[in-house]
Parts: structure tokens; sequence; C-alpha cells
């Protein structure tokens, strides 16, 4: 059966991963648009920043996978099994998977598009490896720059230009940042530490047009009439689902392509995955269940094995911003159950809150805000039940280190890369066949590849398994349980 893709993103790609580590013989081509190897689009933030280059977000290939890159897929011939490319060439097909990803959203304003679809000279996206490259080109001369949208990648874009010197302006559609994942009063803690850091927020600030001057972007007008001046103008105001292919396909489309809980569209041969898709519980926009819709389907098709539905989870968030920590995920204070015990600490003077959400002795929703160590620790315990102390406030105060998120203390079964589903006692594993790095634990097991948000736990790890079974002298993995607590 030969299997195409179309898309060769992050979740393209870890679908071809997953089909050939199942069956090394598999047929599997990927179609993508971009000439440039797989990269973790997540990180391309870390890269305006300057925090990161190109070549460390870069994805490793999965051998035996066919490929063509930078071709364009312009139609599918469904009867004829057929996917034909904007190179003329034709790609024939047993099975379909649709991984066309999203595209940024572009706020139809006056001013702001140059014609052709491309925007103003000084204004830019953040999706693509060459958008990123636009952003850095662009901040080498510039002075003055404007983010329109304050959420993750909003914030993020911010302090990597208030990190490169530029003045930074946010216009936020609502009171304050990052509002979707956060309730109000954390949401204005978050808000203050941005200020803190020299960005300005501007609440509530309906966008009406774009200035230019001499073909480049100049100012950006709010409804109010006012201006903020701006030599460069990032829009991160979302994404729309890529569905054009399947809408010329003929196949059932609403947000994103519609799929069923097998992750069938409305054809029984195509399917969908990823931010492209629509299952019956959403579409996602977030790498997580993206990539496990990737492996449920590889498992499918080249096992042929059901598909265990794959739920898509929103509240999650792990901010990777220049000097402002921000995590959350599951349940938070405004989401929570009458019989959820919400604790929190608000210590808004030192840009400081932590909130726990406990459902029936199982932490089930953690925030925080400038406390990056415990949002680590509390992370470890996320979802794991049994193992919560009575007193939840025994979490935040009082509790030496050693007592909560440390190596030797952690479950095997703790989930410490969430992207990925990595557990420790896959990092053990890995160490246990002779992955002696951190480089080689990584290859092996995926983790830090998503978000990047795990990599101090994953190091952590390490650090801990270099120091109590060095390389130069591995045991049998039984004598070694023997002796080190909790593995």
């Amino acid at each position: 059966m030969r299997i195409v893709v179309v898309g060769g993103g992050m979740v393209g790609h870890r679908f071809a991963q997953e089909a050939v580590r199942l069956d090394p013989g598999a047929d599997v081509v990927v179609v993508g648009e971009e000439p440039y190897e797989p990269y973790n689009r997540v990180l391309l933030s870390e890269v305006v920043a300057g925090r990161s280059d190109l070549s460390a977000v870069v994805l490793p290939e999965a051998p035996g996978v066919g490929r063509r890159r930078g071709v364009r897929a312009v139609g599918v011939d469904l009867a004829a099994r057929h996917l034909e490319l904007d190179d003329g060439a034709r790609v024939t097909w047993d099975h379909l998977v649709l991984a066309t990803g999203a595209r940024a959203r572009v706020l139809p304003l006056p001013g702001l598009e140059a014609g052709d679809g491309r925007l103003v000279i000084g204004a830019h996206v953040l999706r693509t490896i060459d958008d990123a490259r636009g952003v850095v080109a662009g901040a080498v001369n510039a002075t003055r720059a404007c983010v329109v949208g304050a959420g993750a990648i909003g914030v993020e874009v911010a302090c990597g230009l208030r990190g490169r010197g530029l003045e930074v302006t946010v216009l936020a559609s609502r009171d304050g940042v990052l509002d979707r994942d956060l309730d109000p009063r954390v949401s204005a803690v978050a808000t203050r530490s941005l200020a803190d850091l020299g960005v300005h927020v501007v609440p509530r600030a309906g966008v009406r047009a774009v200035e230019v001057s001499h073909g480049h972007v100049d100012a950006v007008v709010l409804e109010d009439g006012s201006h903020v001046p701006t030599d460069l103008l990032v829009l991160a105001t979302g994404s729309v689902p890529r569905t054009e292919l399947a809408v010329d396909a003929g196949l059932a489309v609403g947000k994103g392509v519609v799929v069923d809980e097998d992750l069938r569209t409305s054809h029984p041969d195509v399917s969908a995955i990823g931010d492209c898709a629509e299952t019956p519980d959403g579409v996602s926009g977030l790498v997580a269940p993206g990539w496990a819709q990737a492996a449920a389907l590889a498992e499918r098709l080249l096992r042929d094995r059901p598909v265990a539905p794959v739920p898509v989870q929103g509240a999650a968030l792990r901010l990777k911003a220049v000097g402002l920590d921000v995590v959350t995920a599951g349940v938070r204070a405004s989401t929570s159950g009458p019989d959820d015990r919400v604790v929190s600490i608000d210590d808004g003077g030192a840009r400081r809150f932590v909130e726990l959400v406990v459902r029936g002795g199982t932490l089930v929703g953690t925030t925080c805000v400038g406390a990056p160590e415990l949002a680590g620790r509390l992370s470890m315990l996320l979802d794991r039940p049994g193992i919560m102390p009575p007193d939840p406030l025994q979490l935040l105060v009082g509790v030496p280190d050693e007592q909560v998120g440390s190596p030797t203390a952690m479950p095997p079964s703790t989930t410490v890369c969430r992207c990925n589903g990595v557990t420790k006692a896959a990092v053990l594993g890995a160490w246990d066949a002779g992955c002696c790095t951190l480089e080689d634990v990584v290859e092996t097991t995926r983790a830090t590849t998503g978000c990047g948000g795990c990599r101090s736990l994953v190091c952590g790890l390490v650090e801990w398994l270099q120091q109590v079974d060095p390389p130069s002298s591995h045991e049998a993995s039984q004598e070694r349980e023997r002796g080190v607590a909790a593995r």
C-alpha cells in the first residue's frame, strides 16, 4: 500500500516516522511545499528571540521515506487516486493523509496588503522559517515594533524583539495578555510582568488600519483614531486550518477537514490529522494532539489496529518568552467544579501567581506565573491519582525539594515530556539500552522535541542518571533497581 502524505510539517513528518518505525518497508511519500528539511515551528519564536538558530529547530529525518519538497499539491482525483502537483507531476496513492496544517490569520485591514496576497513591507506573520527570517531581518534596522495579538505567540515575539533592543507595543484585543489561557487576575500579573520588561500593552485595542509611508509600514491606526508608530509589524492573530485541497476534492469540511474518531474523512481512503483536521472533539491547533493523531493513524494503517479517540487538549500553555515564565495546564479556577479544591498564592507585587486545582485527591490543574521551578515540579504531579498530600498547600510552601519532583521520588510512570508522552520509565529504558548522553536520549525518546518546555526536567533526569549510573559502570537494570530508590 502506498501512503501519500500532503504536508511536510511537524505532524506529517511524525506520521511518516511512525509509519516506517512500524514497518521499515512501508511505501510512504511526503509532499511538502516548503523546500526545507522538516522543522519544529513551535520554536520559531526562539529564533526571533535569538535564543536558537535555524539549525537547532530542524527535526531528524525518517529513513526510507520518499519526499517531494518545494512542490504544492493543487488537486486530488479521488476516483483515479492521483495527487496533482504544481510542477505538473502526479503521485498515485492507495491511502491519502492530509496534514496540510494551518495558515496564519491575516486581518483584513486597509493598507496591510501590497497585492498578490503579499503583506506590505515591514509587516509579518510568524508561521514558517521564511517568516522567522523576515522578522529577524526586519528587526535589524527597526527601532519600534508593534505586535497585534496578545496570545502566546504575540507575547513570545514581543519579548524576543524587546530583547533585541526594540521599543515594543502589544495590541491586546481584551484587557490583558494571554487572557484566553489565564483567568483575569492571573492575566493581570502576566501583563504587569510584561510591562516590567519594557513592553507596552494597549488593552482592548481595536485595529482600524495600517498606515504606509514610501511602501513601508509606518503606523497602526486604532479604532479610537490614535496611532501607534512602528517600523516592524507582527501579526499574531491566530491561524486558519488549510482546507482548500479538501474542498476542491469534495470532502466534508467545517472549520477544518471533518474526520471521525478513526481520523477518516468523508472518503474512506483519505484521512486528515493535525491542525487541518476537525475531529468530533474540535480542531486542535496544538502539536501534542497532532502527534498523537499521527501515531494513532500509523497504527491503524500499518498494523490494522483501531484508533483510540485522541482528545483535543486546549487548556495547556508553556510560554517560551525571554523574561516571562507562564505555565498552565488542565483545569483552572474559572473552569473548576463545585467540589474541586482551588488553592492559590497571589503575590502580584513580586509578579508571581501559583494556583492548584485538586479533584478527588488528584491534581487536575496548575497555573504558574513567575515560578518556573515550582511549575516544573507540579507538572510531574498532574493527573496522577494517589500522590497528593492531604493538604494541597504543602505543595506550595514548606516542601523540601527532595520530596517533590526530584528524580529519586518521581514514579517511573511520571510523564516528563507531555508533547511526546515520554515517561521517566522511557528515559530509563533508553539509558539501559546504552543512550548515555542527553542527545542520545532525545534521539531515542523524542523528549524535548515538542515545545521544549520540559528540557530542564529531562536534563536533570539525565544528570541524575549520570551520577547514580555512570556510563563507565553500567550494571544490569535489575541490579540497579535494588540500589536506586523509586526507579
